[in-house]
Order: structure tokens, then sequence, then C-alpha cells
């Protein structure tokens, strides 16, 4: 009799337990990088921020997280070299391990990266626990691949979104009026890509099979009404030329402020999509192992519940502890306003959700960082905080050996208490 089948209902309701422990940690911790840019660039209060991510967090996990969760549980680790009971207590180690590091994080006020804690968790109890042979390591490399790529990338689209912003906005001879006219493009931008890239991947797992032209139809439509809810609300913004005797463009960052709801809505989605499968990931393959009766299937469609566990533990975690981290990104990389924050999340939000989309783990973290020093760099060198970017860097860089370590150590703990 298997270790599975002797303690079933115990090790599910604890890995249930780690799991939410896991999605608290993401909640607590990486949804400051979705909503950081806003509220640094006074766009939103904190409260009307972790409103705001609360609903979108929980629909982006929900609707779009289906498709990284199966590169977590999957991608990384051989089904086939390792046993039940190793999968089910090797899992239940690296949520425990990311969720420890995590809570550290959190209340050091560090920006670390949910996905880097989670996978080297996962490649250190596969590589010692298991062998060296049960961790596939050319599946590794495509993923460490992207935290290089992803900042990169949307440091490139960030610093065009902003020298566009620039071109058509702020170096006109009306900026407020032409800020008028053109934000509604830019609006129309946000709700098409998150849309097109929700519809042609992310709904698979709930039943929602779209052909590409269904799809763009859909995209299209949803970037119009944005756009005409944008247009609406910009109506209302009157130019203020008592304000813009301190500040040129301070009617024209109202303007952007307007922008920043939309695309801190897009943000909070994409990273739901993305960073759900940091908690919930493993936690598919620990419930795959235990209905199955103890077999370890590579692949299998991730259940409804286990995401909306994901989901809720995100939130729970933003509401009692994502401020912290949230007043950390807003304010400290570089001096934000709307328009500055607008470039930086919309640029992260295409490259979240474009990479959830062909099911790369990438780190939100990582994409935002780049895209904000894609937008710092516009302005100079001298606008960034090197020594704030510094700090981050190093705690990158610390939370793979840190999760690996931890999962190590709870993996045996584990197999001791059970064996």
């Amino acid at each position: 009799m298997t270790l599975i089948a002797e303690y079933g209902s115990i090790l599910l309701i604890l890995a249930c337990l780690f799991g939410f422990f896991m999605a608290w940690g993401v909640g607590a911790n990486d949804v400051a990088n979705a909503m950081g840019t806003s509220v640094g660039s006074r766009a939103l209060t904190i409260k009307q921020a972790i409103f705001i991510a609360i609903v979108f967090e929980f629909l982006g996990a929900y609707l779009a997280g289906g498709s990284v969760t199966q590169t977590i549980r999957s991608g990384i680790i051989d089904a086939e070299a390792i046993s039940p009971d190793q999968m089910v207590f090797g899992m239940m180690a690296s949520l425990l391990a990311a969720g420890t590091w995590l809570l550290v994080a959190s209340i050091k006020g560090w920006p670390v990266s949910t996905t880097h804690s989670i996978i080297g968790a996962v490649i250190g109890f596969g590589a010692v626990g298991v062998s060296m042979e049960a961790v596939h390591w050319e599946g590794v490399t495509p993923i460490v691949a992207s935290w290089v790529i992803s900042p990169l990338l949307s440091g490139i689209v960030a610093f065009m979104i902003f020298i566009s912003v620039h071109r058509l906005i702020l170096d006109t001879e009306n900026p407020f009026s032409n800020a008028k006219r053109y934000v509604p493009f830019y609006m129309f931008a946000v709700g098409f890509v998150v849309t097109i890239l929700t519809l042609t991947k992310g709904l698979k797992h709930i039943g929602l099979d779209l052909s590409g032209w269904q799809s763009l139809g859909l995209a299209v439509i949803a970037g119009i009404l944005v756009a005409g809810l944008g247009v609406t609300l910009l109506s209302r913004i009157k130019a203020d030329p008592e304000a813009d005797k301190n500040f040129h463009f301070a009617s024209v960052e109202k303007v952007f402020a307007v922008l920043m709801i939309f695309t801190a809505c897009a943000m909070a989605f994409a990273h739901g999509s993305n960073d759900v499968a940091n908690a919930v990931g493993p936690l598919a393959a620990i419930v795959g192992v235990l209905h199955s009766g103890g077999e370890v299937a590579s692949k299998s469609l991730v259940p409804g519940w286990v995401l909306l566990l994901g989901a809720i533990g995100i939130v729970v975690g933003l509401a009692t502890y994502g401020y912290r981290v949230i007043a950390t990104i807003g304010k400290h990389i570089t001096e934000l306003t709307p328009s500055r924050g607008f470039a930086a999340e919309l640029a992260t939000a295409t490259t979240v959700v474009g990479a959830s989309s062909i099911g790369l783990p990438i780190s939100t973290t990582h994409t935002l960082v780049g895209a904000v020093l894609g937008v710092g760099l516009a302005r100079g060198i001298g606008a960034l905080n090197l020594r704030v970017i510094g700090t981050i860097f190093s705690s990158w860089v610390v939370t793979l050996p840190a999760g690996a370590i931890l999962s190590i150590i709870y993996f045996y703990i584990l197999t001791g208490i059970f064996s």
C-alpha cells in the first residue's frame, strides 16, 4: 500500500493549504507589480488599486490561467522518472518553500519573482530528492531565457510607446487637445491586446474554443467598447490653466490618469493569468496523482476548483499585505507620471499575456522593471534610481537558490513524517 493510498485525504488537505499559502504570497508580493505604477503615478489611490486588482486578478487567474499551469506542472520535471509519492511530496515541498520565501520578501518589502521562487523549488526537489535526470533541463532553458528576454522586450515596447506619446502629444503645440484626440487609440490597444490574447489561448480549459476570426472580431469589439467608455470619461476632463502654470503637462496627465485605470485593469488581468500558475501548477499535479490513485500523468486538465483556490489566495494576499511592496515598486525606481506609468503598464501587460498564451511562465517583476527602466531611459539614465535597481536585481539572484534550498529541506521533512 503506497503512502498516497494510506494518507490520501490528509495529503490533499495539506496540499490545498500549501497551495493557498503560495497563492497568498503571489498576492502579497507580486500583485504590487501590477499596481505599483498606478499608485506611484498617483493615478489611483492604494484602496482603488487593491479593489481593481481583486476583481481583475481573479478574472485573469480563473479564466486565462490554464495554459501556463501545464508548463509549471509537467514541463520542468519528467513525469516518468518520478514515483507518485515523490511527485506529491516534492510538489508540496515546492509550494511550501516558495510560499515561505515570498513571506520573507513581502515582510522586507522586496519585489521578488514568484516565478523564480516556484521554479527554483521544483528544480531543487527534482534534482536532489529524485535525480538530476528527472529535471527537464532543456525545458528549463527557455524559461531562464525568458528572464532576460521579457524585461528586454517590455523595455523596448515601453520605450517605443513613450516616444510615441512624446511625438503625438507632449511635444506638440497643444498637448491637451492632442491627448484627448489620441488617448482613445491607446485605450483601444489596451482592450484589443488583452482580449485577443485571452480568447486565442486562455479559455480552452473552460470549454470555450473560438476560431481565430471570431477571437479577432471580439477583440476589436472589446477595443471599441473600452475606447468608447474612455471617450465618455475624457469628455468630463477640462484643462486647468492654473495647474499648467506650475507643471506644463498637468492637464495632459489628467487625461493619462483616466487611461491608467484601463491599463491597471489589463495589467491585473495579465498578471493573474500568468502568475496563478505558480501556485496552482504544483497543486494541480498533486490533485492529479491523488485522484488517479497514484498515477503520474504528464498532462491532465486543471480542475476549475484548483484555479478558483489560487485566485482566492491571490486576492487574500493582496488585500492583507500587498500595500507594502506596492509602495516600494511605485515610488523608488524612477519618478512616474500617468503618461510614463501608462507606457510601462501597457508594455508589461502585452508581454505577460503574450507569454502566457504560448505557455511560457515569465516573471511579471522582471517584465515590469524592464518596462519602467525603458520609460526611465527615454528620459536619460539620470532619471533612474540605480541603487534601488541594484537591490531589486540582487533579490532576483537570491530567489532561485533560496527556493531550491528550502524545497529540499521541506521535501526531506515531509517524506520523514509520512514514511
